[in-house]
């Protein structure tokens, strides 16, 4: 009999140690609120330019979540909280100069773009724990999401317990952490569904500082080429020019050089040619004083900044302007007198381009090709005949 009674107080020893563990179990249930939530899955917080760069330190920007809800069984979901704290886990301490209610100085935050569950609308009376809401319906297990909060200030960094070593003074850079909770409920509250944090950080801006200084490049030679398809004119040759021909009365000689020219000036640029007609002594050869064609047998000395045909010469001589204008960022132009093709005219201090195509104003390089002619009558006098012509570029600014 003893014996039997030993066995009765074992036998209610284990039972009360067993209803303890489960009292004990239950509690610790109770107490977690989301312990049987599941963990969001391929999560993401990308803070977005807005007025400011999306990374800046008390910045007005979006912040963009992308994330994929296990909701396992396709549960209802009425509403999504972003809890942003100082944390990862703990106590949610809402990261000093944070805004995502309707206090900030750029206006109130609002909801941006929606995609994978839509029709939800943002409530953000609380400041660091907005929420979206809308009527709860089913999200299939597995959906990515993105949602898009407007005109968030960023943190300050002031209070960043992870890289701050003084506190209430801004850190370079500060890392945040926005908590994000699953809800039936079209308000949170009770048991999470799903759960995933998420986290990003605010940083000091780098500022680079260049100046574009007034600019004006301009070359002259017999050619100018160019580098990676750009003019160059550090490919320029020398300026020295022979005709192709011995002068005759029965042929027309031609001759070309090159000019290059860019600039950013407001007003453009104009280019005039500065310099006497060819002469071999007291004897000259006639400048072509208006815009004419050229005549074999008489005395005519002329240019002009065109792709001339086999009319003037064979071969034709003379290129288009190249790249051609186009009235955006290339301006450069061949200008009245010297830009008709077979016509060639010649007065010292004429302006013969400029860069007013689309409008006076900068333009990106280009190079000009001049085109020269020479006609003589039989009479015209034996020598060598030379001209020194300068080319000046004069930009306003």
């Amino acid at each position: 009999m003893q014996k039997i009674i030993k066995k009765s107080s074992r036998q209610f020893s284990t039972i009360l140690l067993v209803a303890i563990l489960l009292f004990s179990i239950s509690l610790t249930l109770l107490g977690n609120k989301s312990a049987f939530a599941n963990q969001i899955t391929v999560r993401s917080l990308t803070l977005q330019a807005g007025a400011d760069g999306g990374s800046k330190r008390s910045g007005h920007v979006n912040h963009f979540f992308s994330f994929t809800v296990p909701n396992v069984g396709n549960g209802n979901i009425g509403s999504i909280e972003f809890k942003y704290c100082t944390l990862a886990a703990g106590t949610c301490t809402t990261p000093a100069g944070l805004i995502t209610d309707n206090s900030g100085t750029n206006g109130s935050v609002t909801m941006g773009t929606q995609s994978g569950a839509t029709g939800f609308t943002l409530v953000n009376a609380t400041n660091g724990a907005p929420y979206i809401t809308r009527t709860a319906a089913s999200i299939t297990a597995g959906t990515a999401l993105t949602y898009q909060l407007l005109n968030v200030t960023n943190p300050d960094a002031t209070d960043c317990p992870l890289n701050n070593p003084n506190p209430g003074v801004s850190a370079p850079s500060c890392t945040f952490f926005v908590r994000i909770s699953t809800f039936t409920a079209t308000s949170p509250g009770g048991s999470a569904i799903d759960t995933g944090t998420v986290n990003a950080s605010v940083n000091e801006q780098i500022l680079l500082t260049g100046t574009m200084p007034e600019s004006l490049v301009f070359c002259t030679g017999a050619t100018v080429g160019t580098t990676s398809g750009v003019p160059d004119c550090a490919t320029a040759t020398a300026g020295a020019v022979s005709f192709n021909q011995l002068f005759s009365p029965t042929d027309t000689a031609t001759a070309t050089s090159q000019m290059a020219a860019s600039t950013n000036a407001g007003s453009g640029y104009i280019i005039t040619v500065n310099g006497p007609t060819l002469t071999s002594g007291s004897n000259t050869i006639t400048q072509m004083s208006s815009s004419t064609t050229g005549v074999r047998g008489t005395s005519q000395f002329g240019l002009n900044l065109k792709l001339n045909t086999t009319a003037t010469s064979t071969p034709a001589v003379g290129i288009e302007v190249a790249p051609a204008a186009n009235g955006t960022n290339y301006r450069g132009q061949a200008i009245t007198g010297y830009n008709t093709v077979d016509n060639f005219k010649f007065t010292t201090l004429d302006t013969v381009a400029n860069s007013a195509n689309g409008g006076a104003g900068g333009t990106d390089a280009q190079i000009f090709t001049v085109a020269y002619i020479v006609n003589v009558p039989g009479s015209q006098p034996a020598g060598t005949y030379t001209s020194t012509l300068t080319y000046i570029c004069t930009p306003t600014f």
